[in-house]
């Protein structure tokens, strides 16, 4: 009998060694050390004040409905101004999100929890519920249900990469953790409550961005009452390959001034769904709270451990310009090809009350992860004789971190008839992307992918000086200021205003080389107007703008080093929608929008060199509609369901122009579904299905080949009932229904990532 759980995993440094890593720059040393102050301030906070937990809160969904009895409460306790009135917005309660699909606003994302309706930007929300229910395992799985989004090159399936609205790539910078800039390849885990995208350009909020949008993944936080639940899993992919997995998940209150704990473990060891390879993670996340009557703050630490492997060995046939003719089970490469590392993620907020209709917000972030990998590259095909020609590559001492932190004031004026929703703040970040010793083999091998024969080929340690020690540092600085004007109870005008500066120095080789030193600012404006049609319907308008410097670690062609006088990429948006909020049943948006992209870094991969080769000659421009919908139909039935068409293209290149964008599909859709059966037996029943659709798209810039559409479809089950008078949930999942053949994304035609096969899995989770 296979074995469905080991604990086993590779060994692991302890957090401190996170100091170890610590650039020595001011800023990461404030904030390192900020981080030690909230962490060791926390439990002396609370004995000091002494509040009782929640106090201040007020139901998230409920804060727009609330505003104007808060303005008149908090007038009377204000000091009078001649004709200024102070008004503002309580705190969130800290209590989970309900089992619904319908989204609940989240403060980390938009900085401030102004009502969906209000906000002329479009955020979809996949809930904790739909969370639960799929039990998605990567970002992209979960992203599904949301419209506009593809998978982009993910580094051979070890990163996640979000392609939105047609712009995005790996270490684009674009996925935040709690509304803080995350560097780890996975983002999404057992600590995620909720995943939440921002569509369009997002720089007035968070700084240097593709105009694509944001992704921010939502922590789960200590909860004031008590509970504890363990799940234990295991599942198939059929030919042999099996797997399990254990969850643990426990919070509560820690005395009764307000203090909260909280833990959750997750381990999983299971087949790769190929012919070989092992996938091994481990998480360990603790977090504290303390809420107070005027204080809120939260201590997140997330520990991960990971061996998985590193494939991206579906090969297009030169003649064809479809995948090799094989089974799809058949890995191209060796069973060294593993990526193994670790990875650091420590954050704080604080959220204070300073006056009546006025509050302060300060978040701290600081995360790390190191990996090697194993990496048989594929570098040609002859279809003739059957084979292709392989060089053992690798990459050791791979180092990723980032240090940021944000502080901002926000609150409420009423000057007269009008009100003022302002905030103004900061942001520093520091990010450095290293890599120290790149694996190249002095020599190719040939490999029959006819007849395969493997273990003829071994890791290469032969280390290439001209192509280690890859640095790309980035640091940057942000002054920004919004006001969301209130004329009345239909109008609202929205303006804002981000003041960015940055340096960033990239390249590599030993000597080193530079081959990039930019130094630059620049205005970054927001606009929008909203029109409420009533409590549950809004128009909206909004224009705004992005900016990312254009770098690269590799040389260019010519020798050229980009400097300041090579202008940045630079987005630019117009955006139409209409947004519906029916509280306790759907929430949905329609958006049109225009999205212009300059300054382009333009990549493609040169058959004669086996590099990529890249200029900054280019401008692209995706425009579309978008629909998504979530929520509760009736007392039975969830769902949420998403369709989007978008033209994405090139539209100034020298030999690219006309293009479509590679890894964007032209249409988009799916749709999922659950029905609550009530009771069944001696237990509560649910059912719920999902089919994701993704177009036909291109694999790389030159079009020179494409990934077929593909439908897939995903099921599951679940049966809750009480078992010595606690509740036991059994949940089954089907992902992948019908083992449908498919290609979420490529690299280049030597690296197409391969959809996972059909998975069948069983939990059984107790509750205490």
């Amino acid at each position: 009998m296979p074995t469905l759980f080991s604990l086993s995993c590779r060994p692991c440094s302890c957090p401190c060694a996170l100091a170890h890593g610590l650039p020595a720059q001011r800023l990461t040393r404030a904030i390192w050390q900020g981080l030690a102050c909230a962490a060791l301030g926390l439990p002396l906070l609370a004995q000091a004040q002494a509040q009782a937990p929640g106090a201040a809160a007020a139901p998230a969904r409920a804060a727009s409905a609330a505003t104007e009895a808060t303005e008149a409460t908090e007038a009377g306790e204000a000091a009078e101004l001649a004709a200024v009135t102070v008004v503002g917005r309580a705190a969130p309660v800290p209590v989970e999100l309900e089992s619904h699909y319908q989204p609940t606003p989240d403060a980390s994302t938009l900085r401030s929890l102004a009502p969906a309706l209000e906000v002329p930007q479009v955020t979809n929300a996949v809930a904790a519920q739909v969370l639960r229910d799929q039990r998605p395992r990567h970002m992209d799985d979960a992203l599904m249900n949301v419209s506009g989004i593809t998978q982009g090159n993910t580094l051979a399936g070890t990163q996640d990469t979000i392609m939105k609205r047609g712009f995005g790539g790996n270490r684009d910078g674009s996925i935040m953790h709690n509304g803080m800039p995350l560097v780890q390849g996975r983002g999404m885990n057992a600590a995620a409550e909720s995943v939440v995208v921002l569509k369009g350009p997002s720089s007035m909020f968070y700084g240097i961005m593709d105009p694509g949008g944001v992704v921010n993944v939502v922590s789960k936080k200590p909860q004031t009452e008590r509970r504890t639940t363990v799940a234990l899993g295991g599942s198939t992919y059929g030919h042999g390959r099996h797997g399990g997995g254990l969850t643990l998940d426990s919070t509560g209150p820690i005395g009764d001034k307000g203090l909260a704990w909280r833990l959750i473990v997750d381990h999983a060891s299971e087949d790769y769904w190929r012919n070989f390879g092992q996938r091994r993670d481990t998480l360990v996340a603790p977090s504290l709270a303390w809420y107070g009557r005027d204080t809120q703050a939260v201590l997140w630490y997330e520990f991960r451990d990971y061996d998985v492997p590193f494939d991206r060995t579906v090969v297009i046939d030169p003649a064809t310009k479809k995948p090799l003719d094989l089974p799809i089970r058949r890995r191209l490469d060796e069973p060294f090809n593993q990526m193994w590392g670790n990875s650091h993620l420590l954050q704080s907020s604080i959220d204070h009350r300073i006056a009546p209709g006025w509050s302060g917000h300060l978040s701290l972030s600081y995360n790390r992860e190191t990996y090697d990998a194993n990496q048989l590259r594929i570098q040609a095909v002859d279809t003739a004789r059957g084979l292709l020609t392989r060089r053992a590559d690798g990459t050791r001492g791979a180092l990723s971190t980032d240090a940021y932190g944000t502080a901002y004031v926000d609150g409420s004026v009423k000057l007269g008839s009008v009100r003022h929703d302002m905030q103004f703040g900061l942001d520093l970040e520091n990010r450095r992307i290293y890599r120290a010793d790149m694996i190249r083999a002095a020599r190719t091998h040939e490999f029959d992918y006819r007849n395969p024969v493997y273990g003829r080929v071994q890791p290469s340690d032969r280390v290439v000086p001209s192509d280690s020690d890859q640095s790309d540092r980035l640091r940057n600085q942000s002054l920004f200021f919004q006001d969301a004007i209130h004329f009345g109870p239909r109008w609202i005008a929205v303006g804002g205003l981000r003041y960015l500066h940055w340096s960033q120095v990239a390249g590599r080789g030993r000597p080193f080389r530079i081959n990039t030193h930019t130094r630059d600012g620049v205005w970054l404006p927001r606009l929008g107007l909203v029109y409420k049609l009533d409590s549950t319907k809004s128009l909206y308008a909004s224009y705004s703008r992005s900016v990312k410097p254009v770098s690269s670690i590799a040389p260019h062609a010519s020798g050229m080093v980009i400097d300041s006088s090579i202008a940045p990429e630079k987005g630019v948006s117009w955006e139409i929608g209409a947004k519906l909020d029916v509280p306790g049943g759907l929430t949905g948006s329609l958006a049109l929008f225009d999205i212009d992209k300059k300054n382009v870094l333009v990549k493609q991969y040169n058959d004669a060199t086996r590099r990529q080769d890249w200029r900054t000659a280019g401008a692209a421009r995706s425009r579309g509609i978008e629909l998504d919908v979530a929520g509760e139909v009736g007392r039975r039935w969830s769902l949420i369901g998403s369709l989007a068409w978008l033209d994405a293209k090139v539209t100034k290149d020298p030999e690219f122009a006309g293009n479509r964008l590679s890894n964007v599909a032209r249409v988009t859709a799916s749709a999922a579904a659950t029905y609550n059966a009530g009771q069944v037996g001696a237990g509560q029943l649910r059912l719920g299905a999902r089919a994701r659709y993704t177009g036909r798209r291109p694999g790389d810039t030159a079009n020179a080949f494409w990934l077929p559409a593909y439908t897939v479809a995903d099921a599951f089950a679940t049966y809750t009932l009480p078992v010595g008078g606690r509740p036991m949930k059994l949940q089954l999942n089907v992902k992948n229904l019908f083992d449908k053949v498919y290609y979420p994304s490529a690299n280049n035609q030597y690296g197409l990532a391969a959809g996972d096969a059909r998975q069948i899995a069983l939990s059984v989770g107790f509750e205490f």
